[in-house]
């Protein structure tokens, strides 16, 4: 996040640490509240389309088709179940590592994407049916038949584009391009000795030619 044009959000400035502070708090926010939102629309597609003819929405486009994925999406991975819900852990371990460094909006939001969508069918691994670690995901959008997912998918999906996006941009967490950020050592050399001296005109240059090397 950028507190004015050209500047980034400073920890260590006086007030930094409280704007922080509501930052993060404000991503836990909206990620409970995506989780949230993924979780009710899979207790209503049990609830409602479970046993029941698809409801078609979009004729040929979109329809609601309940179906139990015990894979990724688009029906990978069916017989690595254990270890997919091994891997989201681990991506929403990373991910909240990572909150506290996040400054740029566009980051915020894909990683905040990036957690509600992986916890949302993590949630459903880990409680829903056959047993624990092994629970199959619900999936209730069907997509013209090319593949059916859910609303945690959908933030998956978006946050990989933010991700694709901001790296391409070369933006990092804290809002800085990679062409902005300092670079060190760019004048040095290394002599045969081992020892560094500054590049041309130098101070070692000056040093062996006090008369400016005329």
């Amino acid at each position: 996040m950028q507190a004015a044009r050209g500047t980034t959000l400073n920890a260590e400035a006086p007030g930094g640490h409280k704007a922080r502070g509501r930052l993060l708090i404000g991503f836990g926010a909206g990620v409970l509240a995506a989780w949230a939102l993924d979780q009710a629309t899979k207790v209503w597609a049990v609830a409602r389309l479970e046993g029941q003819d698809p409801i078609r929405v979009v004729p040929d486009v979109l329809e609601l088709r309940f179906l139990r994925n015990p894979g990724a999406a688009f029906g990978l991975g069916t017989s690595m179940t254990v270890l997919l819900t091994i891997i989201a852990i681990g991506v929403a371990v990373v991910v909240v590592r990572l909150a506290p460094r996040l400054q740029d909006g566009v980051w915020r939001l894909a990683l905040g994407l990036l957690l509600a969508g992986t916890t949302g069918n993590l949630t459903d691994r880990l409680l829903r049916e056959p047993e624990p670690l092994r629970g199959h995901v619900v999936d209730f959008i069907d997509y013209g038949g090319l593949f059916v997912g859910n609303v945690a998918d959908i933030y998956l999906t978006a946050a990989a584009i933010l991700i694709l996006v901001q790296s391409w941009r070369g933006i990092g967490l804290d809002g800085r391009r990679d062409l902005d950020r300092p670079e060190t050592g760019k004048h040095e050399r290394t002599e045969p000795g081992g020892e560094h001296r500054a590049g041309p005109d130098g101070p070692d240059d000056i040093a062996e030619h006090p008369d400016g090397g005329h």
